[in-house]
C-alpha cells in the first residue's frame, strides 16, 4: 500500500469510530489482527492488554460505545508510509477531560494487522 492509501484507511478508521459503526471499523482489520491498549489492560487484565481477532475487537468496541455513548476521537496528526500509520488524536469521553492519544496501525494487504494505543 502507498502512504496515500494508508492515510485513506486511517481516515476511514476515524470516520467509522466516530460514527460508532463497529461493523465498518472491524472490517478494516485482518481476521487475526491484534489490538493493544492500556484501557484493555485495566478493564480486562486477563488479556494483558491485548486482543486477538475480529470477534474480540468487535466485542471491545461495542462495549466501549455502550459504556461511553458520546465517545469520539478528534484527529490532530497523521503520518503514514507504505506499512503503517501513526495517528494522534484527542479522546473525548463524557465527563472526562480530553486525553491525548497516539495509535499505530500496521497495515498489510490493505488491512490493519495490528494496532497499538499509547496514552498516559
Amino acid at each position: 500500500m502507498s502512504a496515500s492509501e494508508n492515510f485513506s484507511l486511517a481516515r476511514a478508521w476515524l470516520r467509522a469510530f466516530n460514527a460508532h459503526d463497529v461493523t465498518a471499523l472491524v472490517a478494516l482489520y485482518a481476521e487475526d489482527a491484534t489490538h493493544t491498549s492500556p484501557k484493555i489492560r485495566v478493564l480486562h487484565p486477563e488479556t494483558g492488554g491485548r486482543l486477538v481477532g475480529r470477534p474480540a475487537l468487535e466485542r471491545w468496541w461495542k462495549d466501549a460505545i455502550a459504556r461511553l455513548p458520546g465517545l469520539r476521537y478528534e484527529e490532530t496528526a497523521l503520518t503514514a508510509d507504505g506499512d503503517r500509520v501513526f495517528m494522534e488524536y484527542l479522546r473525548h469521553a463524557p465527563n472526562e477531560a480530553p486525553l491525548p492519544v497516539a495509535e499505530v496501525l500496521d497495515i498489510r494487504g490493505g488491512l490493519i494487522v495490528a494496532s497499538r494505543v499509547y496514552h498516559g
